[in-house]
């Protein structure tokens, strides 16, 4: 089983990344750009046919590993 975990900032916590990409591309003339946030988007793929086990274990992935909890939220979707 397949499942996109997608991984952003919390509202309220500093993007280096995001801030400098928006000012670049305000210097570049696109003036209508009010901000940029980074984030990543992985796939992780799983042995089982128990779909809700699967789920509950890429989540908890998400919290020992792959995601900063106190800086960061995340999200899990089954794909394919």
């Amino acid at each position: 089983m397949k499942f996109r975990v997608q991984i952003t900032r919390r509202a309220g916590i500093a993007d280096p990344e995001g801030a400098t990409t928006a000012h670049a591309l305000r210097e570049l003339g696109y003036a209508d750009v009010e901000s940029v946030r980074f984030g990543r988007d992985m796939t992780v793929e799983v042995s089982g046919d128990d779909e809700e086990r699967a789920l509950k274990r890429v989540t908890e992935m998400c919290e020992r590993l792959l995601a900063n909890p106190v800086i960061e939220d995340y999200t899990v979707e089954r794909v394919e």
